[in-house]
């Protein structure tokens, strides 16, 4: 046998035993196959998990800051629908809910309603009624409904005016928060509490 081939056997031999001895989490494997170990969990290490603070206006799913005059938020499809259907949006609200009302429009709404171009005018002249109360909006974008849901988690004073469905399911997940919607050419609510006097 020449000195040659024992030499490159020798050589085999070592990187099989190196490859052998070297641990599945050792850094001189590539990442890929590296096995990345987590760590140990302490048996005795007490476990701290935050919960959500509940709002004080809570008292379990009853929301004790909603009352006479209702304030409304409205999003953007709202305000196309009530037109599609010919309402009044402060007098079919009063009509709904027996009470004053006053609606509330977003700088993101109003920015959506600019967006649509001009089949929308007519929204956006709706909108520019001194009846309807304007919020400025801090955040960036002019996406409605991430605005919507954040006003609503931080102030449960809120009614939330949409027939966006998305955006009723995401709603329908904060407790306390009632919806109200367009149906059958009239506003109809959901998840009003009956002691208010309104129709649920």
């Amino acid at each position: 046998m020449g000195k040659q081939k024992k030499t490159r056997k020798i050589q085999k031999q070592r990187t099989a035993q190196l490859k052998r001895l070297m641990k599945p989490t050792d850094q001189r494997i590539k990442e890929s196959l590296r096995v990345i170990r987590g760590k140990k969990e302490d048996p005795h290490e007490i476990k701290v998990s935050e919960a959500p603070q509940a709002s004080s206006a809570l008292f379990f799913q009853y929301n004790t800051q909603l009352g006479p005059p209702y304030h409304i938020l409205i999003d953007t499809n709202f305000i196309n629908f009530s037109i599609k259907s010919k309402l009044d949006i402060i007098q079919g609200m009063m009509d709904c809910l027996y009470a004053k009302c006053i609606p509330y429009v977003t700088d993101c709404v109003r920015a959506e309603l600019e967006k649509l171009g001009t089949k929308y005018k007519l929204a956006l002249r709706i909108i520019a009624d001194p009846r309807f109360e304007r919020i400025p909006c801090l955040h960036k974008g002019t996406y409605a409904d991430d605005c919507l849901v954040n006003r609503v988690t931080q102030h449960k004073c809120y009614i939330v005016a949409t027939n966006d469905k998305d955006l009723k399911n995401r709603i329908r997940k904060i407790p306390g928060v009632p919806i109200m919607y367009v149906a059958s050419h009239k506003y109809a609510i959901e998840r009003m509490p009956e002691a208010y006097g309104v129709r649920a």
